[in-house]
């Protein structure tokens, strides 16, 4: 099989503004970090960061990317917490404008009609029209480049009752939503299960590899 025709791009002819565009667009979907914190004056701050994941688990540390110096950023190591809530598909409007660039000082929940509410075990609240949340405490920050990687440790977890199944919350009931690149934004759309291939099943049967690869078979 011929690969087709490939666009080829260098970072290092491009610049960082060009080529972030394309690492945007590349990776994906990515999962959104709503992510509430509180100044040390007190002055609440929601943002959503959607360089996210999960960094450990055992300890459980999830991640958050700030391009540049961010309010969350300025809050997290001036209070030591943070609160991460789900970005849900019915809030897609105000996901999107608690991203606007407010002034320092300004409550992001406050002009968007974002309802917070006190968290179980840390000061600083959560989206209450979230059907999950974390709250995190800090536990180490890594400067990279233009960038600050945040790393908190995840002391409790709250998520709605009637999203709960089988003891985990269910993807079908939290309808989250993630970035794609530009202004682009996903859902979930078509769900998709699959188990794990074990090994000893692989070894044992081998037509499995033969449907993965395409292999002909013949008599």
């Amino acid at each position: 099989m011929t690969s087709p025709e490939r666009t080829h791009f260098d970072p290092a002819q491009m610049g960082a503004g060009s080529f972030y565009r394309v690492l945007n667009s590349v990776v994906v979907p990515r999962p959104i970090a709503w992510v509430a914190s509180r100044s040390a004056e007190g002055v609440h701050n929601l943002a959503p960061h959607s360089f996210y994941t999960v960094a450990c688990v055992d300890p459980p540390i999830v991640q958050f990317t700030s391009v540049g110096r961010k309010d969350s950023l300025d809050n997290v190591e001036a209070t030591g917490e943070f609160t991460v809530s789900l970005t849900p598909e019915s809030m897609f409007e105000q996901v999107n404008a608690t991203g606007t660039d407010f002034p320092p000082g300004h409550d992001e929940a406050e002009h968007t009609g974002v309802v917070l509410e006190d968290s179980a075990v840390v000061s600083v609240k959560r989206v209450a029209q979230s059907p999950v949340s974390l709250e995190c405490v800090l536990h180490s920050t890594l400067r990279l480049g233009d960038s600050t990687v945040v790393f908190g440790r995840v002391v409790h977890a709250t998520a709605w009752t009637s999203a709960v199944r089988d003891g985990r919350p269910r993807i079908e009931e939290l309808q989250p939503l993630a970035r794609l690149g530009g202004n682009e934004w996903s859902t979930i759309g078509e769900l998709k299960e699959i188990r794990r291939i074990p090994f000893s099943q692989w070894s044992e049967d081998p037509s499995i590899g033969q449907a993965l690869r395409g292999d002909s078979t013949s008599d």
